[in-house]
């Protein structure tokens, strides 16, 4: 005999959002599956040329990764659906109580997103040195006439490095028969 307390009184779809909830966890590691997936896509589709690759060729890191990816998603959401829960945020030097600083979001986005835009027309070094200064600008650098000449030697030196030394080509702008 089925006592009024055994049964759960809630609407299926109740009973469904409230599951969704406390596993909410699975949003994440679906997440990581379609980006682990996407990965190993890409990186199966790369044209490798045979003869100039060495031991270790372009798609060994996105391969690796991909695999991690999948891997992380698959064992996330076997511990969430075991009854494991991340923790709350309770980190040293974060007030939980505070609201977030859209401000520094909104500024760091549009930095990010000039840095698309202008790495075509413009060349790496100078978008690089763009986005380096207005990082530091979006979160609170309190040197704003040291901080330009920094951005820029910081956006050569990566330039030189991936362009020179590494073999990835970066565009290089207007700049490109200087350096």
């Amino acid at each position: 005999m089925t006592t009024t307390t055994d049964r759960d009184t809630r609407t299926p779809d109740a009973v469904r959002k409230s599951w969704l909830r406390e596993h909410s966890e699975l949003g994440v590691s679906l997440v990581l599956l379609l980006l682990g997936a996407l990965v190993l896509t890409d990186a199966l589709g790369m044209n490798v040329d045979i003869g100039r690759r060495g031991p270790v060729g372009p798609r060994t890191v996105p391969l690796v990764v991909g695999a991690g990816l999948l891997a992380v998603a698959v064992l996330l959401a076997i511990d969430v659906l075991r009854g494991g829960r991340g923790e709350a945020e309770g980190g040293e030097d974060v007030d939980l109580t505070e609201p977030s600083d859209r401000r520094t979001v909104l500024l760091l986005a549009g930095v990010f997103l000039g840095f698309a835009v202008l790495i075509g027309p413009v060349g790496f070094p100078v978008a690089g040195a763009l986005l380096f200064w207005g990082a530091a600008h979006a979160l609170g650098s309190r040197h704003p006439h040291r901080d330009p000449l920094i951005a820029a030697v910081l956006s050569l030196l990566t330039y030189v490095l991936f362009d020179n030394l590494l073999g990835v080509p970066l565009p290089g702008g207007p700049l490109m028969g200087v350096l």
